[in-house]
């Protein structure tokens, strides 16, 4: 195929349902992206589901005819998909498209040793946070991190109430990772409520990714307590809504968060609950710096700058091989 072909032609991206949210935002391209389904749904073969709104892009297909499906590029996005799915899904000759690892957390077995399952110079690793990417032994690999592109609806002003709002799918049973003994901490000195599955016992459970912005835009904050995972989709989406941010300074919390300027962010939890105190008794300056970091979250995650980046490097990593 000629360089000037492959520049015109729309793209077929195969890959499996692994975040919904991400795969949303990256649909958004002008590519078509193949997921694969079975009977058992599982994990990655969900198949499109019923929680986003994806469009005619996204395409289903019954793992059993992905050997017969032709390809442009191969997308993993986790472990399993690399060292296992590929083989048991793909052909042989699929199997030999260009590919690419994208990473969405940080190393878990150890914050700087753990080496990353991609040693093939074959394969480009693509990290969603510049902390990732240093954190992760990439085996002397080639890198590209891509941060997070989201767009939120049109939202309709109304009166704030007085309270924060977490946003943590199965905060109660991922514990101390996610930050549950900070939030149950905090929640004793500010209000908050927490949105996500698993979280009834708290008194909202989930709310639908579409439905979850207007929700979340009535709160005067947002608060993430999480200690070490990836820059949530979550903490972009409510910095669009022009919400304040308040969170640990930790991970890519700590260079996305400006104190006193988009939101604030610390170490130290006496400190947090000072700075929601402060939101809370101030609504005029947390409106302020919640517009700020709308204006940072515009230059930074917009979704226009996200799917064409995405598309320059599924174009340039087609082009290498």
């Amino acid at each position: 195929m000629s360089l000037p072909e492959l520049s015109t032609k729309r793209l077929k991206i195969f890959t499996w349902h692994i975040h919904g949210s991400y795969l949303f935002y990256l649909s958004q391209g002008d590519y078509d992206i193949f997921i694969p389904i079975n009977k058992q749904k599982s994990e990655g073969y969900y198949g499109r589901g019923e929680t986003f709104p994806f469009g005619s892009n996204v395409i289903e297909v019954d793992a059993s005819e992905v050997q017969n499906m032709k390809f442009d590029l191969i997308l993993f996005q986790t472990d399993d998909n690399y060292l296992k799915d590929q083989y048991d899904v793909l052909s042989a000759e699929q199997r030999l498209l260009p590919k690419i690892y994208l990473e969405h957390d940080p190393p878990w077995d150890h914050p700087t040793n753990a080496r990353h399952p991609v040693n093939d110079p074959n394969v480009k690793i693509v990290h969603v946070t510049h902390f990732n990417q240093i954190m992760w032994d990439n085996n002397g690999l080639e890198t590209k991190v891509i941060e997070h592109g989201v767009m939120i609806p049109p939202l309709i002003k109304q009166t704030k109430k007085e309270r924060g709002i977490v946003v943590i799918n199965n905060l109660p049973s991922r514990g101390r990772l996610l930050g549950l003994d900070i939030f149950e901490e905090v929640r004793k000195h500010v209000p908050l409520d927490l949105v996500g599955m698993g979280a009834e016992a708290y008194g909202i459970g989930e709310v639908l990714h579409p439905q979850l912005p207007e929700f979340v835009s009535q709160y005067r904050f947002f608060f993430n307590p999480i200690r070490y995972t990836s820059l949530g989709l979550a903490v972009c989406e409510a910095m669009m809504m022009g919400m304040p941010i308040v969170g640990l300074a930790t991970t890519e919390m700590a260079v996305t968060i400006q104190n006193g300027y988009s939101g604030y962010v610390h170490t130290d939890t006496a400190r947090l609950i000072e700075s929601m105190q402060y939101l809370l008794d101030n609504p005029d300056k947390a409106e302020e710096i919640g517009a700020n970091a709308r204006n940072v979250a515009n230059k930074r995650f917009n979704i226009t700058r996200f799917v064409q980046e995405w598309e320059q490097i599924f174009r340039d990593t087609i082009n290498l091989n």
